[in-house]
């Protein structure tokens, strides 16, 4: 098995404004599932596997998760506070100081999966990351695979596992919101506000863009009905 990197960047600033009337109140990524926040039980993950250096972007209501973590002291937590929202890309740019590793992975803060029957899914990233060939490695699960929420044809592979995203949205695989991405994906953009879309598109056009298969579940919490369906899940089926 290969070193797992140790830091992880999850996107925490948006508004879930699909997830109304929840996020009225909450950020998306303070929603429960399973007794949890969202956010805690990708926090879990990271500890279990050893990954201790989280960044979190904060914007909408983003006290609310700050004071949720704020006191957590097994795992190094550093918020990167947003005065203005940045989106995806724009709030990694601003954050770059503090990937201190030539790689990271970066989450997407309402990404909710469980695990295969092996390894995690940090772990099999981690396995299929090579330097020399990969700029971005996205995690994909199979549209066939999604039984609880609906699923959107987000990408194909082909035949050498890069990840071609389809514009049609009729791909075979919907992106899980995780990822391992080189430290410098950012430097070159100028712009401050930006989707890190951007980089993976631009990653797609130097043939830097691979992807990888999830062996687990994982859910596309966007709507109040993606949420009850989540919820009234045994998780025991899906763990």
């Amino acid at each position: 098995m290969k070193k797992i990197p140790n830091i992880a960047f999850i996107l925490a600033a948006g508004r879930g404004t699909r997830l109304q009337p929840y996020t009225d109140t909450l950020p998306k990524p303070m929603v429960s599932v399973w007794n949890k926040p969202i956010l805690e039980h990708t926090i879990n993950k990271c500890k279990k596997d050893g990954i201790t250096n989280i960044i979190i972007n904060l914007n909408y209501l983003g006290e609310k998760i700050e004071n949720y973590f704020l006191n957590r002291d097994d795992i190094n937590i550093h918020f990167s506070k947003e005065q203005t929202l940045l989106d995806t890309g724009g709030g990694v740019k601003y954050a770059r100081d503090l990937i201190t590793d030539d790689t990271f992975f970066l989450i997407n803060g309402d990404a909710f999966w469980t695990e295969g029957e092996e390894y995690s899914a940090f772990q099999n990233l981690s396995n299929a990351w090579c330097s020399t060939e990969m700029d971005i490695l996205i995690l994909l699960q199979p549209i066939s695979e999604m039984k609880l929420t609906k699923g959107i044809g987000d990408y194909n592979l082909d035949e050498n596992g890069r990840a071609i995203r389809s514009l049609d949205k009729t791909g075979k695989y919907m992106f899980a919101g995780v990822r391992i991405a080189k430290s410098n994906v950012t430097n070159d953009i100028d712009d401050d506000i930006f989707s890190f879309l951007h980089c993976m598109d631009t990653a797609q056009q130097k043939q830097k863009l691979y992807g990888l298969v999830h062996e687990g579940a994982w859910h596309h919490i966007s709507t109040p009905e993606d949420l009850d369906n989540v919820n009234a899940a045994n998780p025991d089926k899906f763990s």
